[in-house]
């Protein structure tokens, strides 16, 4: 049976339409250095690799602390979460208190970064250093930061491997991902995309 065919309907663009429908993310959390040398950490799901190389950029308004520390310091973490860890981007988003401290974060257990003077979220599934490589201005109130990957990490159970089947991985390490508006899923089964003849990913 052929499934009914629906018109679509015409979103008014006077406002954002984003919050209309489901749109499927990454969660990460992003850490930057703090002018008196602690870390912030803040959760961000408008985040992608960028291009084919080592890159990865992410949308952040102008008037948080993490554009702030990033302009100033020129480098940032990127922390890949479990499912099971949903609670710690929660807390790495609480509000800041009347002296300009963001108190939930002492709750989150964190490791040094490598090569850049950061912190990233322990026991996560993939850690990205990054050197600021430029911000791109002009989305509203937001802007795009573009980094570039300088050291990366990721857990022994999610990486991919020839010898292991890709679905025995995502069954054995899920993907957290961000369904804007205001929800969020486990990924765990996934399917081979049926790439025509000639064409590759």
């Amino acid at each position: 049976m052929t499934a009914a065919y629906h018109d679509p309907i015409a979103l008014d663009l006077e406002i954002p339409i984003w919050e209309r429908f489901f749109t499927v993310s990454p969660l990460v959390v992003i850490g930057s250095r703090e002018p008196k040398g602690n870390y912030n950490l803040a959760p961000k799901h408008q985040a992608m690799p960028l291009g084919d190389g080592n890159y990865f950029g992410f949308i952040c308004t102008q008037c948080h602390h993490t554009y702030q520390n990033i302009v100033r310091e020129k480098a940032f973490t990127v922390s890949f979460l479990r499912p099971n860890q949903v609670l710690s981007a929660s807390l790495a988003a609480a509000p800041r208190d009347a002296d300009d401290q963001k108190l939930s974060l002492c709750a989150l257990p964190t490791v040094p970064a490598t090569v850049i003077d950061g912190r990233l979220l322990a026991d996560i599934t993939l850690g990205l250093e990054c050197q600021l490589l430029k911000i791109i201005d002009g989305f509203g109130d937001n802007s795009l930061i573009a980094g570039k990957i300088v050291a990366a990490s990721v857990d022994d159970e999610a990486l991919r491997t020839a010898a292991e089947d890709d679905q025995d991985i995502l069954l054995r390490s899920p993907l957290l991902a961000y369904l804007s508006p205001g929800r969020y899923a486990k990924i765990d089964h996934s399917y081979s995309f049926p790439f025509h003849v000639g064409s590759h990913p």
